[in-house]
């Protein structure tokens, strides 16, 4: 009986996971002081979202029905916005300042349509106006948004969900443009205060019309026509829970930058759901190289499947994170935890000895046996490429704030370049010490595509039904 209490408390505290697990990334502006332009797209979003208000502030009807055609309107464009952010296209990515950001305001935009939607079903009532369409077509539009709201909040609630594992909540993702399509009908067809043929009814058609393409070019174009660049897997290397994969063009080769990230699809069953990583090889090689830990399901799968000459299809790239400035600076410092050194790889083999002040990087793992990369950064390091300090919990030396003012001095702070990328944790401490010790020029780009609430459940989840299917296949 005690071993059984012991069990079910264990399960308990894995599914409810830790307080970090419940926390959603917030949607940031860049900091001060950086490009201004990448405050476009959040600015841009907001105002074509709430300016909206101007088509119904005049709208005739029974209790507060100008406020309650509003917040409809509301909860449709925060939707189209979310399908047009999905799309990773580069302009909206340049404007938005990253694909990491980009898909922060996704995640938020979808949510917070929900809230919208549901405060629009509760205060829609009779309106006087323009008809949209006949009563007929209206009324069967409006019973199709209605079952397509309750669609949503199942969709959205398991998108937020992180116990849901990835392939589950691709799909339940790719279908999220149902009710989107019946509330965009809805719309269309619904009495307003405008015609459909007038300025705000081509206003938000043409919206609509947006995010409808922008779901059939992510989700038709380019998940099943042009879906990036084939590869070959030419080597395989595994140092503890983490794999160290190469992989050779089958034609041209992708140009890209360091710190750039990119997206992975194996065409391998059970692994063929793209994934972002990392680029962790140098521009300058034929080659490219992914340092990925075993996270979760897909990671964990990809392990103990992946075979040489497997074929992997790379999109991308994707990024803005520069570990080398474009412009002078005192000093340049390179912040990594664990796996989040690989944007800081192909730098390091490649950067010349010449190249402006010679980075500081620092490299917190847990042991330096098992770090990844680590025989590369030490050789980077005695040919004068980088300048590399190991920080090793085993050896009871975590990274302080201190550390790093120590090594380049306090006065070099302030016009130093700082680039971080690692654990929240990591991040979130060494950006709150430097600060108040003056560093402005911080970056980070962290592209969690798929964040939410909760633990990640998913390979529990993916061993537990693997578990099942294998005993029904012996049964049988």
């Amino acid at each position: 009986m005690i071993r059984i209490f012991e069990k079910v408390i264990t399960v308990v505290k894995t599914i409810l996971g830790t307080p970090a697990d419940w926390r959603l990334a917030k949607p940031q502006s860049p900091q001060l002081p950086q490009v201004s332009y990448k405050l476009i797209g959040p600015v841009m979003a907001v105002f074509t979202i709430f300016v909206g208000w101007f088509a119904f502030s005049n709208t005739i009807g029974d209790g507060n029905a100008a406020f309650a055609l509003f917040i409809g309107s509301v909860s449709i464009m925060m939707m189209t916005w979310s399908n047009l952010l999905s799309t990773r296209v580069l302009p909206l990515e340049q404007i938005f300042g990253g694909v990491d950001r980009m898909y922060v305001w996704h995640r938020w935009l979808g949510a917070l349509s929900v809230g919208a939607m549901w405060f629009h079903l509760e205060m829609v009532d009779d309106v006087k106006g323009i008809r949209g369409a006949s009563r007929d077509v209206a009324d069967t539009a409006e019973d199709l948004a209605e079952t397509g709201s309750t669609l949503l909040y199942i969709l959205v609630g398991i998108s937020l969900l992180r116990w849901i594992p990835t392939r589950w909540w691709r799909l339940a993702h790719k279908l999220l443009v149902l009710p989107y399509a019946f509330a965009c009908w809805h719309f269309y067809t619904s009495t307003k205060p405008y015609a459909n043929a007038s300025f705000w009814g081509s206003w938000f058609t043409g919206f609509m019309l947006l995010g409808l393409v922008a779901w059939l070019y992510r989700v038709v174009w380019r998940d099943i026509f042009r879906r990036g660049r084939l590869h070959r897997v030419s080597h395989i290397e595994i140092v503890g829970n983490v794999v160290t994969i190469e992989l050779e063009p089958v034609g041209n080769p992708m140009k890209y930058q360091s710190g750039q990230f990119a997206f992975l699809k194996v065409k391998v069953p059970s692994l063929r759901e793209p994934h972002p990583f990392t680029i962790a090889s140098s521009p300058d090689e034929q080659c490219l190289r992914f340092v990925i830990r075993d996270l979760g399901d897909w990671t964990h799968r990809l392990m103990t499947s992946l075979a040489i000459n497997d074929r992997i299809v790379v999109e991308g790239p994707y990024g803005h994170l520069a570990p080398i400035p474009n412009h002078h600076v005192d000093q340049v410092v390179w912040i990594a935890g664990g796996v989040g050194i690989t944007p800081f790889l192909g730098s390091s083999i490649s950067r010349p000895t010449e190249d402006g002040p010679t980075p500081h990087l620092f490299y917190c793992v847990p042991s330096r046996q098992n770090a990844p990369a680590i025989e590369l950064l030490e050789i980077a390091d005695r040919e004068g490429r980088i300048i590399l300090h190991v920080h090793a919990s085993d050896e009871k030396n975590r990274i302080q704030p201190d550390h790093v003012i120590n090594a380049i001095g306090a006065g070099n702070l302030q016009n130093a370049h700082i680039v971080m990328c690692g654990p929240d944790s990591l991040v979130r401490s060494m950006k709150s010490g430097l600060r108040r010790h003056g560093a402005r020029h911080m970056h980070v780009e962290g592209f969690d595509i798929r964040s939410g609430f909760g633990p990640d459940l998913s390979r529990h989840i993916d061993d537990a039904l693997g578990t099942q299917l294998r005993r029904f296949a012996s049964k049988k």
